[in-house]
């Protein structure tokens, strides 16, 4: 479903495209894992989490202290959402059991529901998605607002959803609910997601004959892309790049690798790994150093090199080395400006 209001009714309109997912997981003998838990996330960063074992809401990023400014009993209302949903997801997973006569071993019933916010247009777009042991099982359609049932034994599902009336709910929490919080969220956290972190990045080997993998982690925001140039342009073949995926510090991670069976070692310095945040124009090259690259050794042992530049100009940085413990020995630094940007 999505809906839009008039350009003076937009809160933060400069603000870049956000979305505020929550995710609910019931577990069924699962051992080391609750049996409920709900997990609240705004723009990939969790901001809110309740589980079985403690049966309260809590934030999950400071700033999220701020929302009893607007709604001073939300901690409250929320927490006791929580334990009825607690109640609600035994049900649910027992009953999705027997539908799939499914009743004895491990089982993860998944529920995700959530809102887009596009700040230009100020459309919101809402989805909600179910799944069974990581398998897709019933989703929302938002352009033809049915259930649709992403296998044979999910359809008596849709068949008692669609009689109960929940899409007219789910029209509701997705305009009214979804569309509030997400953008009073956002203007809470607004220092934290507004932020830019740019990456640490290493070149990785695990043999001199292996391919090449430029890795980078620590940057923010998730939108930004990691690739590979030769002499300056962008390579579409002999390159592998990896999933963007967030680390435990509310920043992310991303690699990109290429094969330079076929390249004499020296045309490697014609390539340059590049780190470009969504936006903007400014590139962050990394240059293929040999030096910089080290392969699996006996010891055991890496060099870990990191080097910090200003924000203006390409001055020489400080390089600091330390010796750590790791399956293959790389550098890391910080990329360079490119001065063309």
């Amino acid at each position: 479903f999505s809906t839009s209001k008039g350009a003076a009714e937009v809160a933060w309109a400069s603000f870049p495209d956000a979305s505020w997912i929550i995710f609910e997981t019931s577990s069924s003998q699962v051992p080391n894992f609750p049996e409920y838990v709900v997990v609240g996330v705004l723009n990939d960063l969790e901001i809110l989490r309740c589980d079985g074992e403690t049966r309260r809401n809590k934030p999950k990023q400071e700033w999220m202290n701020r929302v009893t400014e607007d709604d001073p009993l939300f901690w409250i209302w929320t927490t006791q959402l929580c334990v009825n949903y607690l109640q609600r997801s035994k049900g649910n997973i027992e009953n999705i059991k027997q539908l799939l006569n499914q009743t004895e071993g491990a089982h993860i019933w998944q529920w995700m529901f959530g809102c887009d916010w596009d700040d230009e247009t100020d459309d919101i777009t809402g989805y909600v998605q179910c799944a069974f042991d990581g398998e897709d099982f019933i989703s929302l359609d938002p352009s033809t607002e049915s259930w649709v049932a992403a296998k044979s034994e999910a359809v008596f599902t849709k068949m008692r959803w669609e009689r109960s009336g929940q899409i007219q709910r789910y029209k509701h929490y997705i305009h009214k609910v979804c569309n509030v919080g997400l953008k009073n969220f956002v203007r809470y956290g607004e220092k934290t997601l507004r932020r830019t972190e740019l990456p640490l990045v290493s070149l990785l080997q695990k043999s001199s004959s292996s391919p090449v993998t430029c890795h980078a982690t620590g940057f923010y925001p998730d939108r930004a892309r990691l690739f590979w140039t030769k002499d300056g342009d962008e390579l579409l073949e002999d390159v592998d790049p990896g999933e963007i995926l967030p680390n435990e510090d509310a920043t992310f991670q991303t690699s990109v690798t290429l094969d330079l069976s076929s390249v004499p070692s020296k045309d490697w310095d014609r390539y340059h790994c590049v780190f470009q945040v969504s936006g903007d124009k400014k590139k962050y090259v990394t240059r293929l150093d040999q030096s910089k690259i080290r392969t699996n050794g006996e010891s055991g042992v890496s060099s870990w090199c990191t080097v910090q530049y200003p924000s203006q100009g390409l001055q020489e940085g400080r390089v600091n080395c330390t010796a750590v413990w790791a399956i293959g020995r790389h550098n890391s630094e910080r990329p360079v400006p490119n001065p063309n940007d």
